[in-house]
């Protein structure tokens, strides 16, 4: 399993975690698709989640979900975590994690690794603390 601190974009379904679901958003239409973007934490960091089709109406807040194989890349503009076509979500239970809410890795600035040729990304600059989309729990 890895922390979500330690997430970075790829294009590669190659993420295995688990977090809380903190808060959802509406829910959209992309085409044939219902999709809703999600916050998810874990206690190491927070990020956007990308829910689509069925998984927009299984998951609420307070859940506690496991990612096998999931991508962190862009949609629509936007960095977010999400299982794509070959990943897997599901609920392993509600409220008992502990969690954090920044740093949110969904506004982090992400560059190439010009130091790297195998396509790896590294921070460059931090957008903003927490997540603009979804304002701080109090």
């Amino acid at each position: 399993m890895i922390a979500l601190k330690d997430i970075v974009p790829a294009a590669e379904n190659n993420i295995n975690t688990q977090f809380i679901l903190l808060d959802k958003g509406k829910t959209t239409m992309e085409g044939q698709l219902r999709t809703c973007l999600a916050l998810v934490a874990d206690e190491t960091a927070a990020v956007h989640f990308q829910l689509w089709g069925d998984e927009c109406d299984a998951f609420a807040a307070g859940d506690i979900i496991r990612l096998e194989n999931g991508i962190f890349s862009y949609n629509r503009n936007n960095l977010v975590l999400r299982a794509g076509r070959r990943g897997k979500v599901e609920k392993l239970g509600e409220f008992t994690v502990a969690f954090v809410e920044t740093p949110n890795m969904s506004e982090i600035h992400w560059v190439p690794d010009l130091n790297m040729s195998n396509k790896k990304y590294v921070q460059q600059a931090i957008i903003s603390p927490y997540s603009r989309t979804f304002p701080p729990i109090s």
